[in-house]
């Protein structure tokens, strides 16, 4: 199974991603932003970091990297992909994911362990996780406040399109304790905590991430 997994400048966990995808299995194909060709790969992982230096916005200005014109079309047709932090950023820049991200309420940058419930199994980054679940992975942002209008958090919940809640203290001010969400079609999904650093034991907090890459390696293989 091959997962892309892209590189813009300013990314700085791609090679944790994929190594996170051969670990779970995978073939990982490193992806260019530069690229107008997504290498015919099976899912796309779009990785935390500060692409472009995260000027504007974060996520703005990668929105028009010439591999989201390729990745964009594919997403809408059902490709799998995973934005992790400021791979979620640029997904909801990009409007394959409704809402923003802003910067956190008490305006400092938070690196911690982090408790999600799992509210969601059925899309294929998820399939291997136990709904109502909690995991523990890495959070590390500073603009990692998800915010959407009262229409959207409506049909987010309606919908079941939430996909991770925080549990305990909300660690940046994400509306409803939001922490992952889905599109429509749930073969879209954006994150802000980091399962990539959570896949073996003795590195990160727990072993809780790689499902989210054996979830999308069994999903195409099936």
């Amino acid at each position: 199974m091959k997962i892309g997994v892209v590189t813009f400048p300013g990314s700085l966990d791609d090679r944790d991603a994929a190594r996170a995808v051969r670990a779970a299995g995978g073939e990982a194909v490193a992806l260019w932003h530069a690229d107008r060709t997504l290498r015919d790969v099976d899912a796309v992982i779009l990785p935390g970091g500060f692409s472009y230096g995260d000027y504007l916005r974060c996520g703005a200005i990668a929105r028009f990297a010439p591999v989201m014109e390729e990745l964009v079309p594919a997403a809408r047709g059902g490709l799998p992909v995973l934005g992790i932090c400021n791979g979620f950023q640029i997904l909801c820049e990009s409007h394959l994911l409704p809402g923003a991200l802003i910067r956190n309420d008490h305006r400092k940058f938070i690196c911690t362990e982090q408790v999600l419930r799992v509210e969601n199994v059925w899309t294929p980054w998820t399939t291997d996780l136990e709904f109502g679940s909690n995991i523990t992975i890495p959070l590390k942002n500073g603009e990692g406040g998800y915010v959407a209008d009262e229409a959207t958090l409506r049909r987010l919940e309606g919908e079941g399109q939430i996909v991770f809640r925080y549990v305990g203290r909300n660690p940046n001010g994400s509306y409803r304790d939001i922490a992952g969400i889905t599109n429509e079609r749930g073969n879209v999904v954006g994150l802000m905590p980091h399962p990539e650093h959570a896949i073996e034991d003795g590195f990160g907090p727990s072993t809780d991430g790689l499902a989210f890459f054996t979830s999308v390696v069994n999903r195409v293989a099936a």
